[in-house]
């Protein structure tokens, strides 16, 4: 699976990439079409308080889009539930199929 990354308005470190990756990488354990994934890392400048990290992940799945849109107070809190609203997702999608 190829993984696009992205950080805006910032520069990501290595271990920051590499935790995102290892997350975005277990996804295809749970459903086996995903074709690629593009994640952005963004700081939103807007809020007051500190829960400014939002991380969004694009999965290409054969025949759709997957997406998911998380903002929390670390990019490590935001993927992970980032990642568990695309299982999530997934499970269902894989669910709808079978009963077809």
């Amino acid at each position: 699976m190829n993984i696009k990354m992205h950080s805006i308005r910032f520069d990501a470190d290595q271990k920051l990439v590499e935790f995102v990756n290892t997350k975005v990488k277990k996804l295809p354990n749970v459903y086996d079409d995903i074709l690629g994934a593009e994640v952005f890392l963004r700081l939103d400048k807007d809020t007051s308080d500190r829960e400014n990290k939002l991380v969004e992940i694009k999965l290409d799945v054969k025949g759709q889009t997957v997406f998911a849109k998380k903002q929390c107070k670390t990019f490590e809190e935001a993927t992970d539930l980032s990642v568990d609203a695309l299982k999530r997702q997934l499970v269902k999608r894989k669910e709808k199929f079978r009963q077809k």
